[in-house]
């Protein structure tokens, strides 16, 4: 890569409270800014994201749009993952996937940060703004390593501070602020002269190609970690686990991907449906129990009444564990 002919990008992911910020964020960047910008904020697959797009070109004096797969990107333009998309860059393109979910997301940060660090290394800065949980964290580790720049808003500026503690905590970053003090930062930033970016390492070339579904077999994911003994809650899958500084990380071969903390939420996620279906059943059973020993023809109404009133106590335990797992659930 000649990196004199490639400008900065800018590569930003938001979640929770994201609007808010992304719209305070672009509102500073002037209409010469000399840099592509790229976002992912979370989305569910239902929605358009029309409505972000509409509120950041009312922002900015920059053009915001969905990106699309194989787009050329220009400085000066502000380019949104689209809505049940992963949105990668490669040299001087977008690239729009339909790989799978990491951190339940998709568009996720993950994909967006590391495809970056792997296409112009040093030449990319990275943000993270307000959310929940902690996706983004390994993508800014993936633009550190490259030699990128790295930024977390400053949590007491964050709506939902989760995901900028995390990159604090868990990368190292080059700078942490308010949203409201960005603009001059990254206006001095994207003008730095720069040397050509290192070697890029293995385990990030490898894990950038299991997003574009270049690779996504056996042998690619042991050499990213150990198999351990859970299971993928998307698709069942066998996981492998990563261990990024403090960060652990899961992912299993068909690509899904997750961090710890978003692993623990899916899997409170899944136990909830699991019990919420063991309680339809023991219902039915007792309403069936409780009918059947109203027949005076049976010959031992008594042993069925005591069944009935044994699915009771099981309805009551799974009851008690729902309400417990509805308080103890992390925030999605």
């Amino acid at each position: 890569m000649n990196d004199n002919r490639h400008p900065m990008l800018i590569v930003i992911g938001a979640s929770a409270g994201g609007m808010v910020a992304l719209k305070k964020l672009v509102a500073q960047f002037p209409k010469d800014f000399p840099a592509p910008i790229f976002i992912v904020s979370h989305m569910s697959a239902d929605t358009t994201g029309e409505a972000l797009v509409q509120v950041l070109n009312e922002s900015s004096s920059l053009t915001c749009v969905h990106a699309r797969d194989e787009q050329k990107f220009e400085s000066g333009h502000i380019y949104l993952a689209p809505s049940d998309q992963h949105m990668l860059i490669a040299k001087g393109k977008i690239l729009i996937t339909k790989g799978a979910r990491e951190n339940r997301s998709r568009p996720a940060i993950d994909p967006l940060f590391r495809s970056a660090a792997v296409a112009y290394g040093n030449r990319v800065i990275g943000i993270v703004l307000t959310g929940y949980l902690d996706d983004g964290t390994s993508g800014m580790m993936a633009i550190k390593r490259c030699g990128g720049v790295c930024i977390a808003q400053d949590p007491d500026d964050a709506s939902y501070p989760d995901m900028p503690k995390s990159v604090i905590a868990n990368v190292g970053v080059d700078h942490v602020l308010p949203v409201a003090e960005m603009g001059v930062l990254l206006a001095d930033l994207v003008r730095r002269d720069l040397a050509a970016s290192g070697p890029v390492p293995e385990d990030i070339l490898i894990e950038a190609k299991i997003a574009l579904r270049v690779l996504s077999d056996l042998p690619s994911v042991e050499a990213l970690g150990d198999q351990v003994p859970y299971n993928c809650p998307d698709c069942g899958g066998v996981l492998w686990q990563i261990k990024e500084g403090k960060l652990l990380r899961y992912r299993c071969h068909t690509g899904h991907a997750f961090t710890s903390s978003v692993l623990l939420a899916q899997q409170t996620v899944k136990i909830e449906e699991t019990l919420w279906v063991a309680l339809r059943m023991f219902e039915e059973r007792q309403n069936l129990l409780v009918t059947m020993s109203k027949n005076e023809n049976r010959k031992s109404p008594s042993s069925i009444s005591q069944r009935a009133k044994d699915s009771q106590v099981h309805i009551d335990r799974i009851r008690a564990m729902l309400k417990a797992t509805d308080k103890d659930s992390p925030s999605i």
